[in-house]
């Protein structure tokens, strides 16, 4: 009775314990989850310089974040500053009356009357809808040049998660293999089970940030390229904008190029029009319909439809980091339940015919 006191008592203190650590961890979230991640997608080229360089772990783990540096983070750094720049350029453009976008969709409006006409039966007013599109314009510039000060009043704080993340990340990298064996060893789920669900966890993570960025880099390209080509304005910052909303399954860069292709025909650029709905049509959207379902879909084992919700909804609950958590929760929820049917479901399968198998030696003589 003692003995199972003392390791009630334990366990209550354990988990506890835990919970305080995470609590302790909640505010460097962002970092730690960056890091893990990190150290997920650029673990083949950990093993890479293993088998050629042989096992030297501060060695190969200072290389391999350095590659990280290159490849991933200093352009990544260098897409947010653009799009901070950009957008605050916008800002003040706005601020100071030489761009109005009341007065763009004013001109859709004019030149395209059949529009408010098809709204109208579906009790839409075209002028709240007007003021609304005016405000959340306004409102994304404003949140931009607030960012920008942001990042300015808190740059202290922006480099120490920076530096965070990479230091994290040198250590995952090195130690990375002998904290999972340390963390299957210490779950009470079965080291069969753990190794599933951790090989998953790997699995979702680097099929999501790999594709989901490739995509939104290759489509936020596309469409600022074609947008300079045609010669439109702030063509970076919309390349950029694409690039993030690219993130979303489904409509992504849909979102920005479309807007600017019907206002293109409002203005009587016809044939700019129709070239940037072509182009986004057949270039942009294909590469967000062949490439996503290919990295990100297939990698994951998710069903397109699954993957889209749980990119919304992760985005919705976490935020930026919320395009990797939503299908990363979506990939373990499967995982659990494809171990529970196939363990437990087999089990009753099992179960229900020996009762009454003919071969039975209450049946009767074989």
């Amino acid at each position: 009775m003692y003995a199972k006191l003392e390791t009630r008592t334990f366990l209550a203190l354990l988990v506890g314990v835990s919970l305080a650590f995470v609590l302790l961890m909640k505010p460097f979230f962002g970092p730690i989850f960056w890091a893990v991640a990190i150290a997920l997608i650029f673990h083949p080229v950990q093993q890479l310089l293993i088998r050629k360089l042989g096992d030297r772990p501060n060695l190969n783990a200072l290389i391999t974040l350095v590659c990280c540096m290159v490849i991933v983070v200093i352009p990544v750094l260098v897409l947010v500053t653009s799009l901070i720049a950009e957008g605050v350029g916008l800002y003040q453009r706005i601020q100071s009356g030489e761009i109005r976008p009341g007065e763009y969709i004013d001109q859709v409006n004019d030149s395209f009357p059949a529009i408010e006409a098809f709204l109208a039966p579906f009790g839409v007013d075209f002028a709240e809808l007007r003021d609304r599109a005016v405000s959340l314009f306004v409102g994304g510039s404003q949140f931009l040049a607030k960012q920008a000060i942001g990042v300015g009043q808190n740059t202290f704080q922006f480099f120490l998660g920076l530096a965070l993340m990479v230091y994290l990340a040198f250590f995952l990298l090195r130690d990375g293999d002998k904290l999972v064996e340390l963390i299957i060893r210490a779950l009470p789920l079965g080291d069969e089970r753990e190794r599933l669900l951790f090989a998953k966890f790997a699995e979702v993570t680097r099929a999501t940030v790999k594709g989901n960025l490739l995509i939104a880099i290759i489509q936020g390209a596309l469409g600022g390229l074609i947008f300079w080509i045609l010669g439109i304005s702030g063509a970076l910052l919309w390349g950029v904008v694409m690039a993030v909303v690219s993130l979303l399954p489904a409509v992504g860069a849909a979102l920005v190029w479309v807007p600017a292709a019907v206002y293109l025909a409002a203005v009587g650029d016809v044939v700019q029009a129709v070239v940037l709905t072509v182009f986004g049509v057949v270039v942009i959207g294909l590469a967000d319909n062949l490439l996503r379902p290919v990295l990100v879909g297939r990698d994951t084992k998710l069903p397109d439809y699954i993957v889209l919700l749980s990119t919304l909804g992760g985005i919705v609950m976490f935020g930026v980091n919320g395009f990797v958590m939503g299908p990363l929760v979506a990939a373990l929820f499967m995982a659990f339940w494809g171990i529970f049917i196939r363990e437990f479901g087999q089990d009753s399968e099992a179960e229900e015919p020996s009762a009454g198998e003919p071969g039975d030696a209450e049946s009767g003589p074989r």
